[in-house]
């Protein structure tokens, strides 16, 4: 399925032999000719693949033929990549080589000529494969389409995301599960109440509806969601319940052992009564049921466990007794008709088409009555009034494949292959994503970005620009759920069918390997191995391009292997290993754009030629708690746009930092020796500046940093909350997320938050216990959409005002108790200022 992705991948490299450094790199190599040789081949080949693209071919001859293309697709970028690459070194080396480092550099493989020789041979072979397969083209009665003419409609956000609370065919389903919560009946055990059905029916959803309710919110003292999926490990979901709870004292649960989880969480529930929602359970293991509940039977009478899960059998094990258990049906044809045509048409548009509704009601009736899908094609029909396409969609052969009964991937891949080319490698990088984990648009810029997924941002446009205007498609065609946003980042989830799909589209070029894996793909090019047991390095292929390790991996041998043979990889995830070191030839990756080390708690040092990698983009090393310094050289990764640091040494490089010009987010995690940071230095592209747990920081020079868009600043008690900033001196006039939290010397509003009240979208205030009051000019926040207040006990009321905010979409307030019950709904006193808000979280529960 990954042919799906070779017209992306065409236009990607197209792009980039355009480009002006891949032809002034090739002019100086004198290969010029050869590239443009290899343009014209791909031009003609884009034109027979945009037709296969649409026709889905079937064939197994066709798509043979498909799958060499994509080898040789992957070869000819790794040239061109390789031109990119020379260009970046030979401008560092006359940048900050010294004279026998020149030298070194000229008699190596680098040397001009010898460099020319290579390049040449290996663009000849390619263009010698690709003139091979574009005379195929005519064999398998494919035209040549020049022109994508699939039109793409992109719908402004306002009109983008269902809410939650906006339903349709599930208020019965609702009332009938809150009647189960609520009653208290005469058993003291603790209930149970599975609600059962096929995947895609809505169950997460419907959970949330009845868990937010304002009636279960004061019938319930405690209210807790976890989303367990496949890993029901007892410390696992001791630690995610735990997590789901306030946590004034920042505990962190995972350095607890079971033990120590059980008794933490038997002390919190003692007597409560509480709500527990399991999402997404598929455990059929009673022994591993009954000793969860064990430990968490301790609640007051009338305490109850609702659960989501696709399984009967999970169910039957799970509930209280027979009548608890609630299966849910699907949906009315007239239901989701109604929620097909209120995604495929705007608002009332629905009357100007009669024939096309007749034809959504023969999709729809494909549908068979589940949400997901009846959304899904809904969403890739907005704006879209030819009658051809519509009976494209309802006439699709992928209808009439075996299907299983509860199958609902026809439709879901349907709405995939609508996508446009550009789309869709962003979608299939989601197979490399962990299921039921939440996504920001920072962890997907990186990927994006490392692979050569994005195209060149526009004048005055970031990566990270492009990155959210991919998600907001995405979003759009209904691919992304529980989507926040916070300004500069999004965060959302994927539903799990969604994650399946973008498994099933990519196979053969994207793999998670498991110890039950029994064949990697040898063409594949980007891995994720799963659990701490490595598969056979012989078997790995070298061509990998995305590497990503497991958790706590610590074989050196396997990973000394992997870095010396996949010189091409562009990924390289080691987040969560335990290895005391990292092989020297790292220096050789020379493709690579992404390293992530986080979290590597036994990390002592990095080599010195780690900063060779002159093309890397993120470099990530917070969490490293034992690394001593950063690489005196540091300065040479000019092309850095995202550095997170964690290092014991005082001083920070500031200078080396200032010579990365593009950067434009940085990390600062438990540095703990650092008393001062940006004195003397400019960072006029830095966005983003994240500073954690530097408890020793005093001043913050935030005039070199005038240009941040997001700012968060945590557990750092002795640095000066005012920023340098006296009177209305207002730094910052471009921040759209503020986040501060466990800083025990704010009092009040920082003053100089008023200054970017008009700008700001996002602003977050968790464990300030001495925070005491909310200013009045909170309320000039014209576009603020999200406000979070955590563990802040000392606030007392809202400001008179709230009710400005229009904009705001999110409210949650926890840890506040004078605060929380002055906002219960309907009674709180300040319940009249925030009644306006979509989505309120109140009562210590939140999301």
């Amino acid at each position: 399925m990954a042919e799906s992705l070779l017209v992306a991948a065409a236009e990607s490299l197209i792009g980039k032999l355009a480009s002006a450094a891949v032809q002034q790199a090739s002019l100086v190599v004198g290969v010029h000719h050869y590239l443009q040789q290899m343009k014209g081949t791909m031009d003609l080949l884009k034109a027979f693949l945009l037709d296969a693209d649409q026709k889905k071919p079937h064939s197994n001859a066709l798509k043979e033929w498909l799958r060499q293309i994509n080898r040789i697709f992957s070869d000819a970028d790794n040239i061109v990549d390789d031109f990119e690459c020379e260009a970046l070194r030979r401008h560092v080396v006359n940048t900050h080589g010294s004279f026998s480092s020149k030298v070194r550099r000229f008699i190596s493989t680098s040397n001009p000529l010898i460099y020319r020789l290579r390049m040449a041979h290996q663009i000849k072979d390619i263009n010698e494969r690709l003139t091979k397969v574009a005379a195929d083209g005519h064999m398998f009665g494919l035209q040549m389409i020049h022109n994508d003419t699939r039109p793409v409609h992109v719908r402004e956000m306002t009109h983008s995301h269902v809410n939650p609370s906006n339903v349709v065919g599930r208020e019965h389903d609702k009332q009938n599960i809150i009647k189960l919560l609520v009653e208290d009946g005469h058993d003291r055990c603790l209930s149970v109440i599975p609600i059962v059905g096929m995947g895609g029916l809505g169950k997460t959803t419907l959970a949330k509806l009845v868990f937010n309710d304002t009636g279960v919110d004061q019938c319930f003292i405690l209210k807790m969601w976890v989303c367990v999926s496949n890993d029901f490990g007892l410390r696992n979901v001791l630690i995610k319940i735990l997590n789901s709870l306030p946590n004034p004292a920042n505990e962190k649960f995972e350095n607890y052992e079971t033990e120590q989880l059980q008794n933490r969480l038997r002390n919190i529930l003692q007597s409560q009564k509480f709500l527990l929602v399991l999402d997404d359970v598929w455990n059929e293991d009673r022994a591993k049921w009954n000793e969860l509940k064990e430990i968490i039977d301790v609640g007051a009478e009338g305490s109850k466990i609702l659960v989501t899960t696709r399984s009967h059998s999970t169910a039957a094990m799970m509930r209280t007794k027979p009548s608890s258990s609630y299966p849910l049906e699907r949906l009315s044809e007239e239901d989701s008709f109604c929620i097909f045509v209120k995604l495929a048409f705007e608002e009332g548009e629905e009357e100007k088409y009669p024939h096309l509704l007749e034809i959504g009601k023969e999709i729809v009736k494909k549908c068979v009555g589940i949400p997901l899908a009846v959304r899904s094609l809904g969403s890739s029909l907005f704006s879209r009034v030819d009658r051809t396409e519509w009976e494209s969609i309802r006439d699709n052969e992928i209808w009439d494949l075996a299907q299983n009964e509860n199958d609902i991937l026809p439709a879901l891949e349907i709405s995939y292959n609508r996508l446009p080319s550009y789309l869709k490698p962003c979608f299939a990088s989601f197979s490399l994503f962990k299921e039921d984990v939440t996504i920001s648009s920072y962890d997907c810029v990186n990927v994006w970005q490392a692979l050569g997924f994005l195209p060149p941002p526009k004048e005055r446009e970031t990566m990270n620009d492009v990155a959210n205007r991919f998600l907001q498609e995405l979003l759009l065609k209904s691919f992304l759920v529980d989507f926040v946003d916070h300004g500069r980042y999004y965060y959302f989830n994927l539903h799990d069918l969604v994650h399946d799909v973008a498994v099933f589209v990519t196979k053969g070029e994207f793999q998670i390997i498991y110890p039950s894996s029994s064949k990697i793909d040898e063409h594949v090019q980007h891995v994720r191995i799963m659990e701490n047991v490595l598969p056979d390095q012989a078997l790995v292929p070298t061509c990998l391009k995305t590497l990503m390790f497991p958790y706590k991996a610590t074989n050196v041998v396997f990973l000394n292997t992997m870095v010396s043979r996949c010189k091409y990889l562009r990924i390289l995830d080691l987040e969560n290993s335990e290895y005391e070191s990292l092989p020297h030839c790292i220096g050789k990756l020379k493709h690579l754009r992404y390293l992530s080390l986080i979290n590597n708690k036994k990390l002592k040092e990095l080599p010195n030629s780690l900063c060779e990698l002159q093309n890397l983009i993120a470099l990530k090393f917070w969490g490293c708690t034992k690394l001593q310094k950063i690489p005196k050289g540091i300065g040479k990764l000019i092309s850095l746009r995202q550095l997170n640091i964690t290092a014991r040494q005082p001083n920070f490089p500031e200078r080396s930092i200032e010579n990365m010009t593009f950067l434009e987010e940085l990390e600062f995690f438990g540095c703990e020796n650092l008393d001062s940071l940006f004195e003397g230095i400019q960072l006029a592209r830095l966005k983003s500046l994240e500073i954690n747990h530097c408890g020793n920081l005093k001043s913050l020079s935030f005039h070199a940093v005038r240009n941040l868009e997001s700012l968060y600043i945590s557990d750092c008690e002795k640095l000066d909350m005012l920023m340098g900033c006296l009177g209305n001196q207002i730094p910052f006039s471009h921040l759209k997320s503020v986040g501060l939290s466990y800083l025990p010397q704010l009092v009040t509003f920082p003053r100089w938050l008023q200054g970017c009240m008009n700008t700001l979208h996002s602003l977050l205030f968790y464990g300030c216990e001495n925070l005491e009051e909310l200013p009045e000019w909170l309320s000039t926040g014209i576009c603020l959409k999200v406000l979070e207040i955590l563990d802040c006990p000392k606030l007392l009321s809202f400001p008179d005002n709230m009710h400005h905010l229009t904009n705001l979409e999110r409210l949650v307030v926890g840890g506040c108790p004078e605060l929380s019950k002055r906002c219960l709904p309907g009674s709180g006193q300040d319940w009249h200022k925030i009644s306006h808000i979509k989505k309120v979280v109140i009562h210590d529960t939140y999301e």
